[in-house]
């Protein structure tokens, strides 16, 4: 039997526009689609009807498939010729492991193509109005993994270069650890009394944010009870969203995104 292709696929951090169009129409061919939970689900209806529809939604205290089936899966319907469409939220490569998903295919002959997608890294930030670049603020930034691989000996994150690089630090899937890495960079030498943000559901119409500094970020999600997905951004920056940039909160009711009013948790 002829092998399948297997698409990985980024659906965008939330808002189900913000798709590209070549996701939109291999989405609507795909025979099979494997998808994440933090998907739009408006984004499903865009499938085939005959369609194969696989939830492998991941969530921080449970998971609906390992990330080994989920390999497996995808291998098992690409050697059956299907064609299949991996959907993950955000981008495939910035930490949704598009690439151990990649390299599943590759071991056993599969062709992939890889479509990128808008990483939640940049676009959240955007959306609670905070540019991640200024020219006057931060020339650069650095997106680092707030949850890390549980069988590490040893954090891979170089926490005292990421205190002394400047610009811009943006921590994703950080909330239950948010304290430890704050303390750390302020062990490390980065001043307390930096700005700080977190965005909770950014993209989406239940968006929350909160402002503090490096000192206190952590103390204030935990009294908001600030859940995942949160996306913290650490860095003078932080200061634009009260300076006129905070554009999505301030839309009217019936203009934040229409289009999602049936966004919910896959």
């Amino acid at each position: 039997m002829k092998l399948g292709k297997v698409y990985l696929v980024g659906a965008g951090p939330g808002d189900p526009d913000l798709i590209t169009r070549k996701a939109l129409r291999l989405l609507g061919e795909a025979d099979v689609v494997i998808y994440d939970r933090l998907i739009p689900p408006q984004l499903l209806w865009e499938a085939r009807p005959d369609a194969e529809l696989i939830d492998a939604g991941k969530e921080p205290t449970k998971r609906r498939l390992s990330q080994e089936t989920i390999n497996q899966v995808i291998v098992d319907r690409a050697l059956k010729g299907k064609s299949v469409l991996r959907l993950k939220g955000g981008d495939p490569l910035v930490f949704g492991r598009g690439g151990e998903e990649a390299l599943a295919c590759h071991k056993y002959g599969i062709h992939f193509e890889i479509v990128p997608g808008i990483s939640s890294a940049y676009a959240v930030p955007a959306y609670a109005g905070i540019p991640l670049t200024h020219r006057h603020l931060s020339s650069c930034f650095t997106v680092i993994a707030g949850h890390e691989d549980p069988q590490k000996p040893e954090s891979g994150i170089d926490y005292e270069a990421l205190a002394k690089i400047g610009g811009t630090i943006v921590i994703l899937m950080g909330v239950k650890r948010l304290t430890r890495i704050t303390r750390t960079l302020i062990a490390h030498g980065l001043d307390d009394k930096t700005p700080a943000a977190i965005i909770e559901w950014g993209a989406l119409p239940r968006q929350r944010t909160l402002i503090g500094t490096l000192s206190t970020i952590a103390g204030l999600a935990r009294e908001g009870d600030f859940q995942a997905p949160a996306v913290t951004v650490i860095g003078e920056v932080v200061r634009l969203r009260e300076r006129g940039l905070q554009w999505f909160d301030l839309l009217p009711a019936d203009l934040v995104a229409p289009s999602q009013s049936a966004n919910e948790i896959v």
